[in-house]
C-alpha cells in the first residue's frame, strides 16, 4: 500500500492487482472484489463456461456451475454490475421512476385507472360536496376553468356560482374535468380531484394497482443494497402513494423513499430534473438513473444530466429511430 499525503488518492496492491481510491479502505474493497472476480474468471474457463458473457452459460453441462455463477452474482451484488467485458459497473445512488409504461401496463392506466376517475366525478363531489376537501378541489377548479375561459381552451364551460344550487354546479364541474380528461391534461387542479377520486376506489376495493413481475422482485433488490427509489408522475403524491400501497404485489411503498409530482415541475421540461438532483442531495446528477418510456422526458432528463434508460413494455409508443438512449425490457436488466 502506498498513501500519497498531498493528495486523497490511495494505491493498493491485492495480489498482483493495483487499484486506486479515495481511502484505504475503498480502495482495498475495489481490489478484493476484482481479484475475486478475476479468480471467478479463471475457473469458470477451467470449467468451460464463457464467463464474457452476461449470463456465463455453460458451453457443456458441467458439474459446479450453479455455485461458480451464485458467486459471480454475490460479488456482484455488493460491488456492482458486470458487463461484456468484466468490468464493474457501479450501481446508481438513486432510481426515478415513472409509472405508465414503466412500472405499470398502459392498458391499467388507459383502460382502469383514469376511466374509475372520469365516471365517478359526479358520484364523489355529490357525496363529498360539503367537506373541507371537496370544497377546496372546486375552488382549485374554478380558478383553472377561469383561465382556460380567458385562452379559449376547448371544452371549457362556466362554473355557475353557488346560489345557482349544488346539482348545477356540479354539473358544470362534470363538463369541465371530462373534457380535462379527454385531453389529457397535466394539470394540479385535475391531478387532485382524480387522487381523491382514486382514494376512495382503493378504499373501497373497487381498483388494484397492477404492475409488471419484475418491479417488485426490482425494487426489493434496490432496497436491499440501499438504493434509494423515488417515484416521478403527473399523477399527484396522493394518487402515486395509492397505487403504489395497493397492488396485486401488497403494499410496495415500503421499497420507495419518496414521490414527485407536477409541483416540481412538469415531465418534459430540464428544469423539473435539476430540481429532482437538488432535492435529493446527489454529489452529481448523474448519480441518479432515470427510467420512462417516454422519449420527451428522456431528453430532459439527459439534458439535466441523470443517467436515463427507455422502458420498453407492453403497448407502449414507439420510439424515433436512432434515439440514442439505452432501452430494456425489465428492471431486472438495470
Amino acid at each position: 500500500i502506498e498513501v500519497y499525503p498531498k493528495t486523497t488518492a490511495v494505491l493498493v496492491r491485492h495480489h498482483g492487482i493495483y487499484v486506486w481510491g479515495d481511502s484505504w479502505i475503498s480502495a482495498k474493497t475495489q481490489a478484493e472484489c476484482y481479484h475475486y472476480l478475476f479468480d471467478a474468471a479463471i475457473k469458470l474457463h477451467h470449467l468451460g463456461l464463457d464467463w464474457s458473457t452476461p449470463d456465463h452459460g455453460p458451453t457443456q453441462n458441467v458439474k459446479g456451475f450453479s455455485s461458480i455463477n451464485s458467486m459471480i452474482k454475490r460479488v456482484a451484488t455488493k460491488a456492482g454490475t458486470v458487463d461484456s467485458n468484466f468490468k464493474l459497473q457501479p450501481y446508481p445512488r438513486c432510481v426515478v421512476l415513472y409509472i405508465e409504461g414503466t412500472t405499470t401496463p398502459i392498458s391499467f392506466v388507459t383502460d382502469v385507472h383514469f376511466p374509475y376517475a372520469r365516471d365517478n366525478v359526479g358520484r364523489h363531489l355529490s357525496a363529498t360536496y360539503n367537506s373541507a376537501e371537496t370544497q377546496d378541489d372546486i375552488k382549485l377548479l374554478r380558478s383553472q376553468v377561469e383561465d382556460d375561459l380567458k385562452q379559449g381552451v376547448l371544452g371549457a364551460v362556466p362554473i355557475p356560482s353557488e346560489d345557482a344550487g349544488k346539482e348545477k354546479v356540479i354539473a358544470s364541474l362534470v363538463a369541465n374535468v371530462e373534457a380535462m380528461i379527454k385531453a389529457d391534461r397535466k394539470i394540479t387542479a385535475l391531478k387532485q380531484l382524480q387522487g381523491h377520486i382514486w382514494r376512495t376506489g382503493f378504499e373501497n376495493n373497487e381498483l388494484e394497482g397492477v404492475f409488471f413481475d419484475d418491479v417488485p422482485e426490482a425494487l426489493e433488490k434496490w432496497h436491499a443494497l440501499g438504493i434509494k427509489v423515488y417515484i416521478y408522475s403527473s399523477g399527484s403524491r396522493l394518487a402515486q402513494r395509492l397505487i403504489f400501497g395497493n397492488t396485486n404485489y401488497g403494499d410496495l411503498r415500503k421499497y420507495l423513499s419518496g414521490f414527485f409530482d407536477t409541483a416540481v415541475g412538469y415531465k418534459r421540461e430540464t428544469q423539473s430534473y435539476v430540481e429532482i438532483t437538488e432535492s435529493l442531495g446527489v454529489d452529481k446528477p448523474s448519480d441518479i438513473l432515470f427510467v420512462t418510456d417516454v422519449y420527451q422526458e428522456a431528453t430532459a432528463a439527459k439534458a439535466a444530466g441523470l443517467e436515463v434508460v427507455i422502458s420498453i413494455r407492453p403497448g407502449n409508443g414507439p420510439l424515433p429511430e436512432n434515439h440514442g438512449f439505452k432501452t430494456i425490457n425489465s428492471f431486472l436488466e438495470i
